[in-house]
């Protein structure tokens, strides 16, 4: 009931946080309402706001992220899903999908009412999504199609129709590759142990399972064979190890080394990529995420981390207190004042580009639409003539997303990582106003010299060929459906002391590529601000020379070959065409905010099912 005053949505708005905390039996979960995605993060749930109308479906959708949200929190164990989660970006989010699939089964077997909500709430997503409009298996994310065969397997209530067009582009390949693996995750949904273990066999029988050091632990004679093979290869390798030099010392942690998140966190987001997690690998069709690297070189090892434990994709806002990230910011535009007048100029041009493209792109000679008043004359003297209205055409940058991700390694200190974050805030605001997307996106590491991974490894005996050997640390300055006015602040976190590390480009441009790629934008571009190559001392010091620099150029040639994903670069003082097929070079980071602008103009002016776009496209099919 109402109390005083208080708005009409209030009481709803209690009501729902007390459901919540009821169905996950977790008194002290702390529920909020805000404009932005809805998410889960730990014991903190963020619903949307519901609006004075409170019409049925959008309560409806509201009570349906609540009770996800709840179910995940009753009938989910974080520690043994992270203990389960397979390698490689497409195998975690269909591993993902299944298990939220599971626990909303659950759910939805003993609740009537969560039943209908959680409908009401896959229903708008797949709307938001655009799912109904898929035509090409390429376009469809298999982890939703898999969350999605599950859901049809119970039985009971129907998918929604955008949700079944989806599973119908991939229901064929699934049926062919899963075999019993569907029936027999239905048997075990109030097992998570087990239910996890049949997860695992179904992501191998569909041929996304990498290499994984759990899977030893389902077939010890499997393990027992290749540990008999790691012996005998480490035999042939040991003359070329002792080889090396001598270790460097303990790692040496760096002084603005923030602690890890709390490993039991869990975060789930409706109706976007997982925040802590790799997006869904929309766009991708049957081919694997990546390639398997260097398999074809027997000189060559395989890139891999020696362990992801304490890697983190970390919200900028979580990495420092509000008061902080103002004060940074402040400092930010006084140092920039000067400067941020240009970029404005150039940004504001770039605006009147892509709104005069807007304005003046039509389709003529039409049966129906706007009646064109420059054949007006031949209307008035043939009623009946047809072929004489004209209607807007839809342009490409309207269904765009652009993503920005900026080196934050300790070579960018000063002026370079400054004129990056004023221009990465500028470039947001300006392609906001033109209904275009913008995600900004960090890399660095947690540490200097490899900090708890390279300790993991000293621990361990100093195996040969560990890897990558630092902790990474990717950054969400900005997220795609965020507005600029909330994330302003969090550009000036690139200005704080201690946050600059040393730079793994490779994972970095992986996990931007799965971002963007799951977007549901037509069009994605992704660009890339760095001033070197990738440099990580504690990676390099036991493994070749030029291991990272090896696995940045396979990521780059995958991306721009195989991928819808428009790839550029901007190499600030470097000179980064030696890496990527579209880049640019600059001399002095004052170059920045016009060469961004003038590249992302040159962007927008080409057609995007131009012969470049469509080979790609050819190679990524002809790749399956």
């Amino acid at each position: 009931m109402a109390q005083g005053n208080e708005p009409p949505t209030e009481p709803f708005k209690r009501a729902v946080a007390a459901a919540l905390r009821a169905v996950a039996r977790e008194p002290e979960v702390e529920v909020s309402y805000g404009p932005e995605t809805p998410a889960l993060r730990g014991k903190r749930a963020r619903l949307p706001v519901p609006s004075r109308r409170m019409e049925a479906e959008e309560l409806a959708q509201i009570r349906g992220a609540s009770d996800s949200f709840a179910l995940k929190l009753r009938h989910h164990d974080a520690a043994l899903h992270r203990k389960n989660m397979p390698q490689g970006g497409t195998a975690r989010a269909i591993y993902e999908s299944m298990e939220q699939a599971r626990v909303e089964a659950i759910g939805a077997r003993q609740m009537a009412g969560v039943a209908d909500n959680l409908h009401a709430a896959l229903t708008e997503r797949c709307r938001v999504r655009g799912y109904g409009r898929l035509r090409d298996q390429s376009e469809a994310p298999l982890s939703e199609a898999v969350g999605f065969l599950m859901r049809e397997a119970l039985g009971g209530r129907e998918l929604p129709d955008d949700a079944r067009n989806l599973l119908d582009l991939w229901r064929e390949d699934l049926a062919e590759k899963s075999g019993g693996d569907v029936s027999d995750l239905m048997a075990c949904l109030d097992d998570q142990e087990q239910f996890a273990r049949v997860a695992r066999q179904l992501i191998r029988d569909l041929g996304y399972m990498e290499d994984d050091p759990t899977d030893g632990e389902e077939d010890d004679q499997d393990s027992d064979e290749e540990n008999s093979e790691q012996q005998q290869q480490s035999e042939q390798e040991g003359e070329e190890g002792s080889e090396q030099a001598s270790e460097p010392q303990s790692a040496e942690q760096g002084e603005g080394d923030e602690s890890a998140d709390e490993q039991g966190e869990q975060v789930q987001a409706m109706g976007e990529d997982d925040m802590e997690g790799e997006g869904d690998e929309a766009g991708k069709g049957k081919r694997p995420v990546y390639p398997d690297d260097f398999a074809n070189d027997p000189d060559r090892r395989r890139y891999q981390p020696f362990t992801n434990e304490f890697d983190e994709v970390v919200e900028a806002a979580d990495l420092c207190d509000s008061e902080e990230l103002s004060r940074l910011r402040a400092q930010l535009d006084q140092q920039l004042h000067s400067l941020q007048a240009v970029v404005a100029k150039l940004a504001n041009r770039l605006q009147r580009r892509l709104m005069a493209k807007q304005n003046r792109s039509w389709e003529f000679d039409l049966e129906d639409g706007y009646l064109d008043t420059a054949r007006l004359a031949r209307v008035v003297a043939n009623p009946v003539l047809s072929l004489s209205y004209k209607m807007e055409r839809d342009m490409d940058f309207r269904d765009t997303v652009v993503t920005l991700l900026i080196d934050n390694s300790g070579s960018m200190r000063g002026r370079p990582i400054t004129v990056a974050a004023m221009c990465g805030d500028i470039l947001a605001r300006t392609l906001e106003r033109c209904a275009v997307k913008v995600e900004i996106l960090g890399f660095t590491t947690r540490a200097w010299k490899g900090g708890q991974s390279r300790e993991r490894w000293l621990t361990a005996g100093k195996p040969q060929n560990p890897g990558r050997l630092n902790d990474l640390r990717h950054i969400v300055y900005k997220q795609a459906d965020a507005p600029m006015r909330r994330a302003r602040k969090n550009l000036g976190l690139m200005l704080r002391e201690g946050l600059l590390k040393e730079n793994i480009d490779g994972e970095a441009l992986k996990w931007a590529h799965d971002r963007i790629i799951a977007r549901p934008e037509q069009r994605r571009i992704l660009m890339v601000i760095s001033d070197g190559a990738p440099v990580d001392d504690s990676t390099l010091s036991v493994n070749a020379g030029n291991y990272l620099d090896r696995h940045l150029r396979e990521t780059i040639d995958w991306i721009e070959n195989y991928s819808p994903v428009e790839l550029i670069a901007i190499g600030i003082g470097h000179d980064v065409t030696r890496y990527y097929r579209r880049a640019v070079t600059i001399v002095d980071a004052e170059q920045l905010g016009g060469v961004m602008m003038e590249k992302l103009a040159e962007l927008f002016d080409e057609d995007p099912g131009a012969p470049g776009q469509q080979g790609q496209r050819q190679g990524r099919r002809a790749g399956h």
